[in-house]
């Protein structure tokens, strides 16, 4: 099965995360849009607007599948090889995913002052 992975190009840690994800997957699960590919995202009906809540993970198969923000990084983890039962795990502790949502949203807002912003977008 195949998905999109929508990550901000601009982004230091987006881009190096969609790096070492292309590199850990080989290229065999997951394919990269930048957000700032309005022609890309437009074919999924997603405009720059509906990228503000992070990244998306979309279904190949079933566009209308899809996750963003910290569900989507739950997702591709748990897509992983030995990604299920750590995100099981994660899931069962009591706070975790209230607190990984919250963190997600804290590192999102806060990218470009934390990790650093790329004057132009960056394919990888």
């Amino acid at each position: 099965m195949k998905y999109y992975v929508v990550y901000d190009s601009k982004c230091n840690l987006c881009t190096t995360f969609a790096k070492l994800l292309k590199q850990f997957d080989r290229e065999a699960m997951f394919d990269y849009i930048p957000m700032q590919d309005e022609s890309a995202l437009a074919k999924f009906g997603i405009t720059p607007t509906g990228c503000e809540a992070g990244m998306i993970l979309i279904n190949a198969e079933q566009p209308n599948k899809r996750w963003q923000g910290s569900d989507a990084a739950e997702e591709i983890a748990r897509l992983l090889p030995l990604g299920e039962p750590f995100i099981a795990a994660y899931r069962a502790i009591p706070g975790m995913k209230w607190l990984g949502d919250r963190s997600y949203e804290q590192i999102r807002d806060n990218r470009y002052q934390w990790f650093g912003e790329r004057k132009e977008s960056e394919p990888i």
